[in-house]
């Protein structure tokens, strides 16, 4: 084997390593989207606010899921930048 097939296999590796990467944090943004609770607006919002007046909002796990959705939006933006470039 020359170095470079060896080269090419290495690079090869890698860009499939951090394309699962990139499809898994995807799927993680997607999920933590999702799984925050949406701004009230509308009739809609006058029907959620009245929920919440009587149930509590989940303000920590919005934090938590605002936190938890920026860090993947920047690995996101991360890993498919590297990927542009391998």
């Amino acid at each position: 084997m020359t170095s470079r097939q060896h080269s090419r296999e290495v690079k090869l590796l890698l860009h499939t390593i951090i394309l699962v990467l990139d499809m898994l944090v995807a799927l993680g943004l997607i999920a933590t989207v999702l799984l925050q609770s949406g701004r009230s607006a509308g009739m809609s919002g006058a029907i959620a606010g009245g929920a919440e007046a009587i149930f509590g909002k989940k303000k920590g796990l919005d934090e938590f899921l605002n936190k938890v959705s920026a860090v993947l939006a920047g690995l996101f933006l991360l890993l498919t930048l590297l990927l542009s470039v391998i």
